[in-house]
């Protein structure tokens, strides 16, 4: 078995037959509807169970239908249903509990350290669903997404980051050093990735730059993917966070310094950092951003069950 937790930790081999297999599977869904089953059900008779200790949608459906769409079932835990933490009941027993129980646990956390306990004493695979420091899952799919629409492997392209530095970011970079991209990021110097991040970047290597100013970030972009500046769990003063962020908007003025084809992601919900005009405009891709999220998970059920083809 294999977890995925976070994308450093997973082989780049591994990593590009994830999408390579996802690619090939959405490729085979034409006409499908969207309960359909894939025609061989790899995963017929197999139980994932999610736990949700943070608001989802795109992660909550996405799973639902990928582990579907594969010809398993699931069932979503929410904190409050269960004994976890409240009655004595530990981790390490509740990890034996659905071990028990299921075939792979996916979890979505506000405690960095519950998903390292999880991993330590269960026994079926584990994914991180979002955890404070890493959304491995979104940024696997957002490179799925880049190669889909640009046609091209992510190595060759120029990627930039613009906005706050958080879990996405994170798995960017990991990811950019797993699959040998430019990644710059532009962020206010109050709000620069963390220097743990970093230094662990520029010592494997990695072609990370980090710019206080938006429009050196995106100078030649391929890509430029940002995230919302106030996330639903930010214990901050909301005007004054927006305040460093004013220049940092993703508009039609900042994307001229980028190439003319550039594409714009953002793994949603959105907030004031992009304005509508991109957002919904010609070089947005974040409606097929986010339905992608679908394939990519197949293909990481199957990567931690061995069953990838």
């Amino acid at each position: 078995m294999n977890n995925f937790l976070d994308i450093k930790k997973v082989s780049k081999n591994s990593l590009r037959k994830i999408l390579d297999d996802a690619r090939g599977r959405k490729n085979k869904r034409t006409n499908f509807s969207t309960l359909d089953p894939d025609r061989d059900k790899p995963l017929s008779g197999k139980l994932l169970v999610q736990m949700y200790e943070k608001t989802s949608l795109r992660t909550r459906i996405s799973f639902y239908l990928a582990i579907r769409q594969l010809g398993g079932s699931t069932i979503t835990l929410r904190p409050d249903e269960i004994h976890l933490n409240k009655n004595g009941e530990s981790i390490s027993d509740t990890a034996m509990i659905l071990s028990n129980y299921a075939d792979i646990f996916m979890l979505r956390t506000n405690n960095e350290n519950k998903i390292s306990e999880f991993a330590k004493h269960i026994k079926i695979p584990i994914i991180n669903g979002l955890s404070p420091l890493s959304h491995p899952t979104q940024i696997l799919s957002d490179i799925f997404t880049i190669e889909e629409i640009k046609k091209k492997k992510i190595s060759s392209l120029n990627i930039s980051w613009v906005g706050d530095s958080n879990n996405v970011l994170n798995s960017l970079i990991e990811a950019s050093l797993k699959f040998s991209f430019v990644l710059k990021i532009g962020c206010p110097k109050k709000y620069n990735p963390p220097k743990k991040i970093v230094s662990w970047a520029k010592k494997n290597k990695g072609k990370i730059f980090i710019y206080n100013s938006a429009k050196k970030a995106v100078i030649n972009a391929d890509v430029i993917l940002t995230d919302k500046v106030i996330s639903l769990n930010d214990k901050v003063n909301v005007k004054k966070k927006k305040s460093f962020f004013k220049n940092f908007k993703i508009d039609n003025k900042l994307i001229k310094f980028a190439k003319k084809n550039v594409l714009i992601l953002h793994c949603l919900p959105r907030g004031d950092e992009i304005s509508n005009e991109i957002f919904n405009g010609r070089n947005s891709g974040v409606w097929q951003q986010a339905s992608n999220r679908i394939h990519v998970q197949k293909s990481i059920l199957l990567y931690c069950l061995n069953k990838l083809r």
